[in-house]
């Protein structure tokens, strides 16, 4: 008779705490980790890992799959990169609260913020609920491949207590900062894990309106963060524009000070103020120091948006004669941009210049890539679309076009737009190692067709600790950590994130020397036959959620043991 249900044997594991890589067995019972040694029993079902790593499931702190959720029991493309719990419901943006007269509102928000077409959510979101803990019940009716857990968004809590005056930005009286204080306190209590705000002009609906959490003031954000106070439990997510850091960094604090929720607050290198994430990193240190739980959510690649012909933008996505042909399909397409008269049209230097985000990143020849099969996020600018098209004495918009016509029209460009301001990773290595900070913002499920961040796991192994040829690496055990057990404490999931008996049995068998990201791809698979950037990984042999292999070397099995995570978990006794 089997005494375990599943043994994990002969790997090379590491635990997530950071210590060094053992060989040792892994044996499982009902969904939890009960032996990391010389395992001496059998199991019902045994995986051989010599020559392979054993680690944690990964734990992804900053994702989008709020509408996913609801329609797709698979959370792609994040759970193909090793993760095992995503935490969605990040940025203020989300599905509830809501009363059906502002479904479009929300939807036009998710669709603006998120790069998510509006007929997908039109067709894919049911909307089985109207109040928060209707909305988890929803998700939690549907089986995934992986864990899952929510936030409370600010957006839908301030249209649900305000009306059209919430969704235009007006000042919410106390009545209503009470009626939010309760519904995220309600929310808390039903099973989020905190609640979600955005404060930067990036964040507009599709008709280009700033959401409306955009200039929420100080009672606003404290009345909601007593709330949480009061149900005794939430962590608070801010993403900001940090016009005026000086003042911005003190209410947060203040928040925090008064309310004791831990906070963290999205953290990159931008190009207008290259050396601005080192104060704010500086009043995140001095905060800590005071021992209060601030933390900054950091990633270690740029931010980059990537451009193609199917994808949501490229270089001519303003070009009239470029937009006349976005009705066709794509093989149409291609054949009329490879005619000499459209392709003169369309490069013509003095034409194609353009101002403001056209100008500023899709025509950023000098920071454009190209990426390959293999795709290089650390290039140098020696590799620039710019630089290409200097050697051999063209313009950058025709290497551009060149580029996206290869493979049947469905090559790739990536314009890094934050963390890159150097040209290299080294600000991104800096925040990384910082004591009080941890890995998030891959955004997974959102940006679906012009950033296909979800990968970000996959890269911090085989760049960070194996492939980077221009500064210093990671060690593996420090990246392992810093996705599984730090992720997971940050959030207060205290029951995963480490091999250890009774943890959570989520887990990744990974060929190391044979791991490497594919290039991402458009496919059409989401609702109403919208298209979406997914990108894939080799080198996962498996991944075990709650003691259940969900996928064999990058195909998914047919098992769904993932499972709505509602409120933090206690650590095993």
């Amino acid at each position: 008779m089997s005494q375990y249900d599943l043994v994990v044997r002969g790997g090379s594991v590491l635990d997530g705490s950071g210590e060094a890589v053992r060989e040792a067995d892994v044996a499982i019972v009902a969904g939890r980790v009960v032996e990391v040694g010389r395992v001496e029993g059998r199991g019902h079902r045994e995986l051989d890992a010599r020559g392979l790593l054993v680690t944690p499931g990964f734990v992804d702190v900053h994702t989008h799959y709020d509408g996913q959720a609801t329609w797709d029991g698979r959370l792609w493309p994040s759970s193909w990169h090793g993760v095992t719990t995503a935490v969605m419901g990040n940025c203020g943006v989300g599905f509830a609260p809501c009363r059906p007269e502002d479904r479009e509102l929300l939807i036009r928000l998710m669709e603006g913020v998120e790069d998510i077409p509006n007929a997908v959510l039109n067709e894919g979101l049911d909307w089985r609920w109207q109040s928060f803990p209707e909305f988890l019940d929803a998700l939690a009716q549907r089986p995934h491949d992986i864990d899952f857990a929510t936030q409370v968004p600010h957006a839908a809590l301030r249209v649900f207590a305000m009306g059209e005056r919430g969704a235009n930005r007006e000042p919410a009286s106390a009545d209503e900062i009470a009626t939010m204080a309760e519904l995220a306190a309600e929310g808390v209590r039903a099973g989020a894990l905190g609640f979600s705000t955005s404060r930067t002009l990036n964040h507009r609906t599709s008709d280009g309106q700033p959401t409306p959490t955009l200039t929420a003031g100080e009672d606003e954000l404290l009345g909601i963060a007593m709330g949480l106070s009061g149900a005794g439990a939430g962590v608070l997510q801010v993403v900001s524009d940090f016009k005026d850091p000086v003042a911005e960094m003190q209410m947060l604090r203040r928040i925090v000070e008064r309310s004791g929720r831990p906070l963290s607050i999205s953290l990159v290198q931008n190009e207008r103020r290259p050396e601005g994430w080192r104060y704010l990193l500086s009043q995140i240190e001095e905060a800590a120091s005071a021992s209060l739980p601030i933390k900054a959510q950091v990633c270690g690649r740029a931010v980059g948006i990537v451009l193609g012909l199917d994808a949501t933008l490229n270089p001519f996505s303003g070009h009239p004669a470029f937009r006349s042909l976005q009705a066709l399909p794509l093989s149409e397409r291609v054949a009329r941009l490879r005619e000499p008269g459209l392709r003169a049209e369309l490069c013509d230097t003095e034409a194609a210049k353009k101002r403001g985000f056209a100008g500023a990143v899709l025509q950023n020849f000098d920071k454009m890539f190209m990426l390959g099969d293999r795709p290089d996020y650390e290039p140098s600018l020696e590799e620039s679309v710019q630089a290409h098209a200097s050697a051999r004495g063209v313009s950058a918009a025709e290497v551009a076009l060149d580029a996206m016509l290869e493979h049947d029209g469905r090559g790739l460009l990536y314009v890094p737009f934050l963390n890159y301001a150097d040209g290299s990773l080294e600000p991104s290595l800096e925040m990384m190692r910082h004591q009080d900070t941890i890995l998030g913002l891959g955004d997974g499920g959102a940006h679906v067709g012009m950033i296909c961040d979800g990968s970000f796991p996959t890269y911090m192994l085989t760049h960070w600790t194996r492939d980077r040829s221009r500064g210093e690496k990671l060690s593996l055990p420090w990246v392992i950590k810093a996705q599984c057990a730090d992720t997971a404490a940050a959030m207060g999931l205290f029951d995963r994130g480490l091999l250890r008996p009774g943890y959570k049995a989520d887990l990744n068998l990974i060929d190391y020397e044979r791991l490497q990201l594919h290039a991402p791809e458009v496919v059409h698979d989401l609702p109403a036959g919208g298209k979406r950037l997914l990108q894939r990984a080799e080198g996962y042999v498996a991944t075990v959620v709650s003691g259940e292999v969900v996928y064999e070397n990058g195909e998914a099995t047919g098992v769904l043991p993932g499972q709505l995570i509602r409120g933090a978990q206690s650590a095993p006794v």
